[in-house]
């Protein structure tokens, strides 16, 4: 283990359940109820679910369709993003009380460095300690915390045992949990590309690791170098407090191709939620609509048009998208994937000065 990797303390926050809790908490008549935020019991993609829902199967960015056939007494609220940036600035100044190395991911989650903290806690994990009280305290909701040497391992541990959780893992059992997790638990390997290293025997950290560097080039690309050091429990990239976002997107592909518009936009639809929903959540305004398509030889293409000003609400996304789409047709042969994305957003204000703390 590098002396320098095994000095970092990063703890990862992520909100059990965000814009369910804050509804459950708001509105005592849903508490215990299984809930979706966003969509409708007609259409539409779920937000969020609450852990109630999530015993059925619910899942965020769901078809509202879907959920209700796994749920039936699903319940649909409206999001309120408005309340939710409110709620999580509350917690970021929770966050900015013990460290200025802050890097949000979402509006319920974020990585932290706290290598040095500004209470002068004893460890890493009484500050995790401390700022899920202090969270709870102030905004009645429960936060999950993972606390460790690197960033990968930091998500990997707030998963680890939600909801209400804390759990750390320490240089010494960094490879060796790492080793004995399920490919599809490692941050960055999507349903996707699970599938694929399932299909090539790849099934835990330890089956990762047996893989060259060179044959994970080979056979994943640039992503090859990536999962060749986190098979090993290695992670250098550090917390970013300036960090932007640059697009944010969704795609899905098809079980089969077509060469269809009307199949198409239909497979569009959810995608708009889910884009404008993100970027409403983040409290984020791009003004560059892109589309891309991918084709059953793998072949892909992207159109985007940028506006003066921000894009300025969901039926404008869809709209652009749409034109854009239609300016592909014909297509001279059928696509598996669709994808929309929006980009061009204004850039944060820079994070403060940081001080000093101590240990795991």
């Amino acid at each position: 283990m590098d002396p320098e990797v095994a000095l970092r303390k990063i703890i990862h926050i992520d909100m059990d359940a965000f814009y369910a809790s804050v509804e459950q908490r708001d509105d005592p008549a849903l508490r215990g109820l299984p809930l979706a935020v966003g969509g409708s019991r007609e259409r539409g993609v779920v937000a969020a679910a609450s852990y109630e829902a999530r015993k059925f199967g619910v899942r965020s960015a769901m078809p509202s369709a879907t959920a209700r056939r796994l749920c039936p007494d699903l319940r649909f609220v409206k999001p309120r993003f408005e309340v939710y940036r409110a709620v999580s600035e509350e917690i970021r100044e929770i966050f900015a009380r013990h460290t200025a190395l802050i890097e949000p991911v979402a509006l319920d989650e974020a990585y932290l460095d706290v290598t040095e903290n500004l209470q002068g806690l004893p460890t890493a994990t009484a500050v995790a300690k401390a700022i899920r009280a202090e969270i709870l305290e102030r905004t009645g909701l429960i936060a999950s915390a993972g606390v460790s040497y690197n960033k990968f391992l930091a998500k990997v541990a707030s998963d680890h045992r939600k909801p209400d959780a804390l759990f750390v893992i320490t240089p010494a059992m960094g490879p060796d949990f790492v080793a004995e997790l399920p490919i599809g638990r490692f941050h960055g390997v999507g349903p996707v590309t699970e599938a694929k290293m399932k299909r090539l025997g790849i099934r835990t950290g330890a089956d990762l690791r047996a893989w060259t560097p060179e044959r994970l080039r080979e056979t994943f690309g640039s992503a090859g170098a990536y999962y060749h050091a986190v098979a090993r429990g290695i992670d250098m990239r550090p917390v970013r407090a300036h960090r932007i976002r640059k697009s944010i997107g969704a795609e899905t592909t098809f079980s089969d191709d077509t060469a269809a518009f009307e199949v198409l936009a239909a497979r569009l639809a959810p995608l708009f939620d889910k884009v404008w929903a993100g970027a409403a959540a983040k409290g984020m305004r791009g003004r560059t609509v892109t589309l891309k398509l991918k084709f059953s030889d793998f072949a892909q293409v992207t159109r985007a048009k940028s506006l003066a000003g921000p894009v300025a609400d969901r039926a404008s996304l869809e709209r652009i998208a749409l034109d854009l789409l239609a300016g592909l047709f014909p297509l001279r042969r059928s696509a598996r994937l669709i994808g929309v994305s929006l980009s061009g957003f204004a850039q944060e204000e820079p994070e403060g000065p940081r001080q000093l703390g101590l240990g795991l």
